[in-house]
């Protein structure tokens, strides 16, 4: 079963209609738990941090669409894509996602936990920043409201104003309107400190090592979208520089 189902196997037991705090806090919060008590004891559990993260995603997620003012059909076949809902889960995870969406606030605590839960793994979480930027532009505009949403969901993740401005740099309407800071680096820097930092982000985002670590396989679109990202910022940097 993936991890769509097991999320949503979880919640048979509750009333999707009763208090949305009450439902995923209480469920976010038992995964939470579980996860750092396996990390306490040196053996993750991957499915409890599986479920933190696809939980702590649904509530980010809808209430950075809702950040504008209103949700979008686009906003929300954007979320389904990006997060690699089946079919078959629509129903139930669309309810959850309305019910989030309902409050604009309210998501301070699903941030600053998911942070501290992958506080050693920025790569998940910058991944997860990428996702709402997808969703954010996914009807072709990026709201002030959404962007001032994600900066601060990035602050709660103790991520760098930097960091921002290169994920924000890899969704500019599908031109990296600057691939040096995608990569996170400057115009100053050398050519080999530029390909030092290339090849650790490269090896920091690749799918296989993100899902080892927490992030669940039904997120790999958005991990291969942070790939292609980094590899067209780096192509890009040696046509400028003349290294091919």
């Amino acid at each position: 079963m993936g991890v769509w189902g097991k999320i949503i196997g979880g919640f048979a037991g509750f009333a999707i209609g009763g208090p949305l705090g009450g439902i995923l806090g209480a469920a976010f919060g038992h995964a939470i738990d579980k996860a750092k008590i396996k990390r306490n004891v040196a053996a993750e559990d991957i499915e409890s941090l599986q479920a933190a993260y696809t939980i702590g995603v649904i509530v980010l997620s809808a209430k950075m669409a809702k950040a504008d003012g209103q949700v979008t059909r686009d906003e929300i076949e954007t979320f389904k894509k990006v997060f690699g809902i089946p079919e078959s889960e629509f129903g139930q995870v669309g309810k959850i996602f309305d019910q989030a969406r309902k409050d604009a606030e309210g998501y301070e605590p699903y941030a600053k936990q998911l942070g501290s839960l992958f506080s050693g793994e920025p790569a998940i979480l910058q991944n997860l920043l990428g996702c709402l930027f997808e969703i954010a532009m996914a009807d072709g505009i990026l709201h002030e409201q959404e962007l001032a949403f994600i900066e601060k969901v990035a602050k709660e993740f103790g991520f760098a104003p930097s960091i921002i401005d290169g994920i924000k740099s890899g969704y500019s309407e599908g031109q990296l309107s600057n691939p040096y800071k995608v990569l996170g680096v400057s115009k100053d820097s050398s050519d080999q400190e530029i390909k030092d930092v290339y090849r650790k982000l490269i090896k920091e985002n690749h799918p296989d090592m993100l899902i080892a670590k927490g992030m669940p396989e039904e997120f790999v679109e958005t991990a291969n979208n942070k790939m292609a990202q980094i590899n067209s910022a780096y192509e890009e940097i040696e046509k400028i520089r003349g290294l091919k």
